[in-house]
């Protein structure tokens, strides 16, 4: 019975992986610049109107329901809406839910809270939450998998 479930578990694993792997191709596709290290769960809504502005680090981990913009209505320039690159760095997670907002620059080994409102650029091995997000602890380290390695129990 035990190895019936780890055969099955293994099996789930692969589909899911070949599924992540395909989305990331899918966004590669439409000129997102994202490496296949990084996982992207369902449902996320990446910027249409200037996909080729959005740049994602390796490794990072990008929960359900992230929306990521690289444009801005409200902003023209010569009749036509404002173009800004929006970059994430390496061993980054993007919690369910987080809004980033057009031109914000996040650094390495990030935590974004799930349903932060990112309005401002975030230093490197932070942690930040809320709406609008605010940095609530700094210091923090992530390993390849975008898991927080140096937390305490």
């Amino acid at each position: 019975m035990k190895d019936f479930r780890s055969t099955k578990l293994a099996i789930i694993v692969f589909i899911a992986m070949l599924f992540r792997k395909i989305r990331v191709l899918r966004y590669r596709m439409t000129g997102i610049s994202i490496p296949y290290s990084t996982i992207v769960e369902r449902n996320c809504l990446f910027d249409k109107l200037y996909p080729k502005g959005i740049h994602i680090g390796e490794n990072c981990l990008i929960a359900s329901g992230v929306v990521i913009l690289s444009h801005d209505h409200c902003k023209r320039v010569n009749g036509l809406p404002y173009f800004a690159a929006t970059t994430i760095g390496d061993r980054c997670f993007i919690g369910i839910g987080a809004f980033i907002m057009p031109g914000i620059k996040i650094g390495n080994e990030v935590i974004v809270g799930s349903m932060a409102v990112v309005t401002k650029d975030v230093p490197s091995n932070c942690i930040v939450a809320g709406n609008p997000a605010r940095i609530i602890k700094t210091g923090i380290s992530m390993n390849e998998k975008a898991e927080w390695s140096n937390w305490q129990k």
